[in-house]
């Protein structure tokens, strides 16, 4: 298989993120349909956020059996300080988003604040839509890696069964994108739509080209984490959400039902020995 069939690979595998975002798009007018979807992207999300720790912590589980001392003090400080990074630079831009002025109070001609650009009122909803896509993206490179590693030390079948894994999982990752706009009623544009699956899932095509230059457990490390980080923080808000609307029976079927989800779609990758 070619460098470039390689390369087609994963930008099919990051493509399918497109697949759930025009849900996006739909109104849940409904206050239990609202709960039903955010308590569901919750899930999805939940279960990214261990399988993305698990993959992280990999590497440095693997060097304490091998008692490489070295190895693991410094992919332990990467893991520390990426976590770090992707949880408390989101609580910080947030606070500089809240901070920014509203529609109608622009600085000046030519000018734009944040909320006047990703559309007013909706500014929190589709902010944090964002912020689900950076994370999605920065541990879907961590999947492109893996697929570009694959590929390069000659095991084609794995990256191809990685490839379809990775596919039917970014599905429902496009859905726990959207899902914060949903409630709204201003509808999402398809151009903003199409800049979430980029951010999504664009990183699974640049992951796959640099995974057959050069493989990198600090690399990796460094990006799962700063995924994690970023997911976590994205959690911590949805289930601020769903708090709000106390519909609590609800809200623990859709969580469920999100984590199973995420395991059902991962486990394709399972089988392909990864």
């Amino acid at each position: 298989m070619s460098s470039s069939q390689v390369t087609l690979l994963g930008l099919i595998a990051g493509g399918t993120i497109f697949l759930g975002l025009p849900i996006g798009r739909i109104r849940a007018r409904l206050p239990r349909l609202r709960a039903w979807l955010n308590a569901l992207a919750t899930g999805v999300l939940l279960f990214l956020l261990w399988d993305v720790l698990a993959a992280a912590w990999a590497p440095i589980d693997a060097g304490l059996a091998d008692r490489r001392a070295g190895t693991v003090a410094g992919l332990a400080v990467v893991f520390a300080a990426g976590l770090t990074l992707g949880l408390v630079s989101l609580v910080y831009f947030d606070r500089w988003v809240a901070a920014r002025p509203r529609a109608g109070t622009s600085p000046g001609p030519g000018a734009a604040s944040v909320a006047e650009l990703v559309g007013g009122p909706t500014a929190t909803a589709r902010t944090l839509a964002l912020m689900i896509a950076v994370g999605i993206g920065l541990h879907n490179f961590a999947e492109g890696l893996a697929i570009g590693n694959s590929a390069a030390s000659g095991e084609l079948a794995l990256a191809v069964l990685l490839v379809v894994g990775f596919a039917a999982h970014n599905a429902t990752e496009g859905f726990g994108i959207v899902a914060p706009m949903s409630a709204e009623q201003a509808r999402p544009s398809w151009r903003y739509l199409a800049l979430l699956g980029l951010i999504g899932g664009g990183p699974t095509f640049v992951g796959t080209v640099v995974g057959q230059q050069f493989t990198s457990d600090a690399v990796s490390v460094a990006f799962l984490t700063l995924a994690a980080g970023s997911i976590l923080y994205v959690i911590i808000e949805l289930l601020a959400v769903a708090r709000r609307m106390n519909l609590k029976t609800i809200t623990t079927w859709g969580l469920l039902i999100g984590l199973f989800l995420g395991f059902a779609t991962d486990a394709v990758v399972s089988l392909a020995g990864a």
